[in-house]
């Protein structure tokens, strides 16, 4: 079998036009911290494969492509390997999470700042959704446009990649854009439901 793993790393918010989009598709590819950030999680993400994988089998096929979501941009990298025989599935899950790209580098050492900075636990922000079938394949994304709904709550949690040169307000904002994303989703799923006429239907 393979494994791949997508990291992804560095971030601009959309622009209102095709102009502006391209503008700031330049500008996050020609960012230093944005690139070192993303050449330290592609090096992480080929780490993680390669110890499921097989000797001389880990390829980087996509180098730091941009895509564009619903309110930001992400530079995009893809690594994949040949699996050993003797692995399975859930042996590539516990070898690839946390993904560097919510923890950091070097990993034990990020996931131990984690835990003593951050006031809260991470829940299901950062773990892994998708499937394991009967064959022993697997597909997970990532759980980080997520939101949680306690005691009539939503919570939500967003972040950004720091590094030694990072600007905090700019993290800041970054983070503010993923978050929004959610929130907007939010509002536009409870609009939806108001604006329904007559019975709603349940299970």
């Amino acid at each position: 079998g393979h494994v791949s793993v997508r990291p992804i790393a560095g971030t601009r918010p959309r622009g209102k036009t095709q102009e502006e989009d391209v503008a700031l598709e330049k500008d996050l590819l020609s960012d230093p911290k944005e690139i070192s950030e993303h050449l330290m999680l592609i090096d992480l993400g080929r780490n993680d494969v390669g110890r499921v994988a097989e000797i001389g089998s880990v390829e980087l096929t996509d180098h730091m492509v941009v895509e564009r979501y619903s309110h930001v941009m992400h530079i995009v990298s893809h690594v994949e390997g040949r699996v050993r025989p003797d692995v399975s599935a859930l042996d590539v899950l516990k070898a690839c999470l946390p993904a560097g790209t919510l923890s950091g580098a070097p990993k034990v050492r990020a996931m131990e700042l984690i835990n003593q900075f951050e006031p809260v636990r991470r829940g299901i922000y950062g773990g892994a959704v998708g499937y394991l079938g009967w064959s022993g394949n697997m597909d997970t994304a990532i759980a980080i446009r997520t939101a949680v709904i306690k005691g009539g709550m939503m919570h939500i949690q967003a972040g950004a990649g720091l590094v030694a040169d990072s600007v905090p307000q700019s993290e800041w904002m970054e983070t503010l854009n993923k978050g929004r994303a959610v929130i907007r989703a939010a509002n536009a799923a409870l609009t939806g439901f108001q604006d329904l006429k007559g019975p709603m239907v349940r299970s």
